[in-house]
């Protein structure tokens, strides 16, 4: 399907709810249409890998060195550099609590917390300065995950899935690996197609156990059986088709289950790694309990895009219950960074030393992001933890297309707002977009009178970030 392409408002609208099993994945995967060489600019990247932390990763922990924290640690903001928290009461200047060293030929800043991506800094492409339009989570992440902050609108993996159509005909366009240990706010709204059809909603894999729930038929059901099956359902639908003759409803429906047929062997030969070998087990930490869930999450990420998956959704992270698994380091910042990154450090940088190392970089993108920063101020609600930062923080980018081992932006010698050359996540969609080759202004779908876009009427290209 062309990203040029204005797509009428009277498309028929593929209503059905996909899950996270077979019959989810089949109405999820419903007349994907291939776009290979219809872009608008030279492609980059191929495809898109999406790491999301929910919660609000603090950046003045761990990439944005900020040294006047720790000369400043104790004391209160004042005049016209009153900060003032989300939450609870305001409280003093915080220095990070982890030292931090310079890394690689750039000589990047990075802090302990991270000493498995401190080792792949050279790699990596930073912005300092990105700023959000909401200090909530459910907004902030909206945002991220679509572009705006209220819920409806198509999530960024829908659109590269509207726009640059699927390589593979047996595995979906766009597929979401979430934390095992519970989803992020607001769930599926975060992968969801919107108002785009239904085929470019985010199809979800489950953990290692059940990567997709009922793929296969009952072990009473006998092979037999299910093809005699098959070929009623076939005759039926033949026999609808003569008698009503353009109902491309049923025909999409009719594609969508010979997909999941054939994903019964597409599918378990992507999501099993009995083939890995030891040494990629345990660069991703597989043989670890801290790193395994997430660790299988990212070796399957790789493996998706070497079978031409277009776009992974990867979370690190998940509900805001109790206790909290996620970034939102209210009470007590050492102790929840500190578990959260022990799960995340090493298999992300496994996943960037793996796609390297087998050439995928070179084709692939990268996003490494959060909703927003935390505050270079405790919070005053517990132990040392840190409020929400919509003003300023770090989200990085790796692979094709891309300065490699370079830094955009900064916030200020605090660390609380962006103060140079400020990113909005409209400009950092537009770059995301650009890199696969499409012209953000020109990716639409026509939508009750609108021609729509991920970007609304904003967005700038990050050049500088270019090679």
């Amino acid at each position: 399907m062309s990203p040029n392409r204005i797509t009428s408002p009277t498309r028929r609208q593929l209503l059905w709810e996909a899950g996270g099993g077979l019959a989810g994945i089949a109405l999820a995967s419903l007349m994907q249409e291939s776009a290979e060489g219809a872009t608008h600019f030279p492609v980059k990247a191929k495809r898109v890998i999406f790491i999301f932390l929910p919660g609000g990763l603090s950046h003045v922990d761990t990439f944005d060195y900020k040294p006047r924290l720790a000369a400043h640690h104790g004391q209160e903001t004042k005049g016209e550099n009153t900060i003032t928290p989300f939450f609870g009461k305001r409280g003093t200047v915080m220095k990070s609590p982890w030292a931090f060293r310079q890394h690689g030929q750039s000589g990047k800043w990075v802090s302990d917390l991270l000493p498995h991506l401190a080792g792949r800094v050279d790699d990596l492409t930073f912005v300092h300065s990105m700023t959000t339009r909401s200090n909530a989570h459910g907004p902030a992440i909206f945002q991220m995950s679509t572009g705006f902050v209220f819920q409806g609108f198509p999530s960024v993996g829908s659109w590269i899935s509207y726009g640059l159509g699927s390589e593979n005909a047996n595995l979906p366009a766009f597929v979401v690996l979430p934390d095992p240990r519970g989803l992020p706010p607001c769930g599926v709204a975060n992968w969801g197609n919107g108002f785009l059809p239904a085929a470019h909603q985010g199809v979800i894999f489950g953990d290692e156990r059940m990567p997709i729930a009922d793929l296969n038929p009952p072990s009473a059901v006998s092979p037999s059986t299910q093809a005699a099956t098959y070929d009623l359902l076939t005759e039926l639908n033949e026999r609808h088709l003569r008698d009503n003759p353009g109902e491309d409803q049923l025909v999409s429906r009719i594609r969508a289950y010979e997909l999941a047929a054939r994903m019964q062997v597409s599918a378990p030969e992507v999501t099993s790694i009995a083939g890995e070998n030891e040494r990629t087990r345990e660069m991703y930490g597989l043989n670890d309990p801290v790193t395994r869930s997430y660790g299988y999450n990212c070796l399957l990420a790789r493996r998706l895009i070497e079978k031409g998956v277009r776009a992974v959704q990867l979370y690190n992270g998940g509900h805001f219950g109790t206790p909290r698994i996620n970034w939102d380091a209210h009470e007590d910042l050492v102790a929840n960074h500190t578990k959260l990154a022990a799960g995340m450090d090493k298999p992300t940088a496994a996943l960037l030393l793996d796609l390297k190392q087998r050439g995928l970089l070179d084709e692939t993108l990268v996003v490494w992001t959060t909703e927003f920063g935390r505050l270079p101020i405790s919070e005053g609600l517990g132990e040392g933890g840190r409020d929400h930062n919509p003003e300023g923080f770090t989200s990085f980018l790796a692979g094709a297309g891309l300065k490699h081992g370079f830094s955009y932006g900064a916030t200020d010698e605090m660390g609380y707002r962006a103060a140079e050359n400020p990113v909005t996540i409209y400009d950092f969609h537009a770059t995301i977009l650009r890199l696969l080759g499409i012209d953000h202004t020109r990716l639409t779908y026509y939508h009750n009178g609108l021609k729509r876009r991920l970007t609304d009427v904003h967005g700038r290209v990050l050049e500088h970030l270019l090679s």
